[in-house]
């Protein structure tokens, strides 16, 4: 009987040379170390993605918000329930999922007492390629989502708009297929009428990946 091949690894949109290896709990341990890039002098900690190691689909986030900051895993502040409860209406179920952020530590401004999000660099976006990079040669998922322009980017290029292209089949080397939708935080920011049309493009997106599971 012929081997069937084993699927590479998911690539990102512009390669990566130095890309961690280890387990993803070696890889985990590893990042809380980094120092890539100046984020780590003022976030409370690394923000590593979370998720069975062999998980069948990635959601791939921005950067960690002040919630994430502070717990360390991806996700737990508002936008991060309005994921899930899409999550859930697009029939998938959230346990079986790999989840994380194109980077790794929040970036924030101080106002006062409050820490408001900032958007990571350029070239604090490329010191964290590498870690994203091993994620996805660990889990080798068949389906990612990409969620918000800078997921999107990081996967498919520059030139790629999320209010254009979203909902979109992209091909991620051999045996990986991929699509962006839109950020929950996104939605958040959102004017109302326009954000309950994000809102239901973003469980349609999710359905179409977990309908690609199948």
């Amino acid at each position: 009987m012929a081997r069937i091949p084993a699927r590479e690894p998911p690539r990102l949109a512009k390669p990566v040379d130095d890309i961690p290896s280890g387990s993803l709990a070696a890889l985990r341990r590893e990042a809380a170390g980094c120092r890539r890039c100046p984020l780590w002098r003022h976030a409370t900690q690394t923000v590593f993605g979370a998720g069975p190691g062999g998980a069948a689909l990635m959601l791939i986030g921005e950067q960690p918000g002040a919630h994430e900051d502070l717990e360390g895993r991806p996700f737990v502040g508002p936008a991060g329930r309005l994921l899930r409860e899409a999550i859930a209406e697009a029939g998938l179920d959230a346990t079986g999922l790999y989840m994380t952020n194109t980077v790794k530590h929040f970036k924030y401004e101080q106002r006062g007492k409050a820490r408001l999000h900032r958007r990571a660099s350029a070239s604090e976006q490329a010191a964290c390629r590498p870690w994203l990079a091993a994620e996805l040669a660990q889990v080798r998922p068949r389906i990612v989502v990409a969620l918000g322009a800078m997921a999107a980017q990081t996967l498919f290029g520059n030139a790629f708009r999320v209010s254009q292209d979203r909902g979109a089949w992209q091909a991620l080397g051999t045996g990986t297929r991929a699509l962006a939708t839109w950020h929950p935080s996104a939605i958040l920011r959102m004017p109302s009428p326009g954000r309950e049309r994000a809102r239901r493009e973003l469980v349609a997106d999710l359905t179409l990946a977990a309908m690609a599971l199948t």
